[in-house]
C-alpha cells in the first residue's frame, strides 16, 4: 500500500458507534479506502481517547482487536514529535491533540488527514472531511 491516510478521532468514533450521525458515511469511507488500496492510520493515543468517550466499552475493545490491530496502522509519537507539538500548541494557542496527530501522520508518511473538525491543525498535509474524501475519490 503506497497511500496512507490518517483518520482523526471523530471519524473513528463515527465508524465504531452506529448511533452517531456520521456512521454510515464513515463506513463508506472505510470501504472506499480499502477498495482504493489506502492504508488506514491512527495514533496510539487515540485508542485510549476512543475507549474513554465510548458508551459501549466492550464493543470498542472488540473493534480494536478485530479491526484496528489487524487491518490498520497504529502510529507512535516520538519524543521529538511530542516536544514540537507542545511548542507549537503553546506558541499558537492550538489544540495539542490535533497538532500531535498531524505531526505524527506527517512523520509517518501519510498523504492526507480525514477529519470532520473544520479547525484541524494544518501541518502541511491535505485535510478532507469524510464527505470531501468520498467526493474526490472515484
Amino acid at each position: 500500500m503506497s497511500k496512507k491516510i490518517f483518520l482523526d478521532t471523530n471519524v473513528v468514533a463515527d465508524i465504531i458507534d452506529a448511533k452517531r450521525a456520521g456512521h454510515q458515511r464513515a463506513m463508506e469511507l472505510v470501504e472506499r479506502a480499502i477498495y482504493d488500496d489506502f492504508a488506514l492510520c491512527v495514533s496510539e493515543d487515540m485508542l485510549t481517547t476512543l475507549f474513554y468517550i465510548s458508551k459501549e466499552k466492550a464493543k470498542t475493545l472488540e473493534f480494536f482487536k478485530n479491526v484496528v490491530f489487524v487491518d490498520w496502522e497504529i502510529l507512535n509519537f516520538s519524543k521529538e514529535i511530542l516536544f514540537e507539538g507542545v511548542e507549537l500548541a503553546q506558541g499558537g494557542n492550538l489544540d495539542l491533540e490535533d497538532v500531535l496527530q498531524c505531526l505524527c501522520a506527517k512523520q509517518s508518511g501519510c498523504t492526507a488527514i480525514i477529519t470532520n473538525d473544520g479547525k484541524f491543525f494544518n501541518c502541511g498535509l491535505e485535510s478532507f472531511s469524510v464527505e470531501q474524501f468520498l467526493k474526490t475519490t472515484p
